[in-house]
């Protein structure tokens, strides 16, 4: 049965150019992951903060390396982007910034991040998010772009707000923490925003 609407974005539309790096013109830099990265994510996963709020370990730098050749391919295969979020002067990782479940037809992604321990609380998240929401959706032509977090997780709801991602709802025991069912707040950006 054929559509009625054409796709929002076309397939081949994002895997036929380079993954781009995107200044956010305050001192960082979402630059796609290298394989020399690992032992830096695999010190960042080892913070009780991100064992909280993710639902994944790093056991080895090795198994790191397999993550960070994931997200490469991810780019290529059109099912979703991730960068590293890096200081402009010195390449030191302060994050993660990342679009996720793509549905091109229709447009949408989802926005994820993290920070590393000594990046927190210096605006990491919020600027990179900043920066992925206007390439997603003013450059490239994404819809609508989800952000997802634990309701108990207010920083995460600080960097929502910050970056003009409007609470929509709560999803009721929606993702399966270490600790138990976890409520997540539902917050989006659509164009013209």
């Amino acid at each position: 049965m054929p559509y009625l609407t054409r796709p929002v974005l076309a397939a081949g539309s994002l895997s036929r150019t380079p993954q781009p790096t995107l200044p956010t013109g305050d001192g960082l830099v979402l630059r796609p992951w290298r394989t020399e990265d690992a032992p830096a994510v695999h010190a960042a996963f080892q913070d009780p903060v991100m064992h909280q709020w993710h639902a994944r370990a790093a056991d080895s730098e090795e198994e790191v390396r397999g993550w960070i050749s994931e997200w490469q391919r991810a780019w290529e295969q059109e099912r979703g982007v991730q960068w590293a979020v890096v200081d402009a002067a010195d390449d030191r990782l302060l994050g993660r910034v990342a679009l996720r479940e793509w549905v091109l037809r229709d447009g949408e992604a989802e926005v994820a991040y993290w920070t590393t321990p000594g990046a927190r609380g210096r605006g990491v998240a919020a600027r990179a998010t900043r920066t992925l929401a206007q390439w997603a959706l003013d450059e490239i032509g994404f819809q609508r772009l989800e952000l997802l977090h634990a309701v108990a997780n207010e920083a995460s709801c600080r960097v929502a707000g910050k970056t003009g991602f409007a609470l929509e709802g709560t999803k009721r025991q929606a993702v399966l923490h270490p600790d138990g069912w976890h409520d997540m707040h539902l917050h989006a950006r659509v164009r013209g925003d």
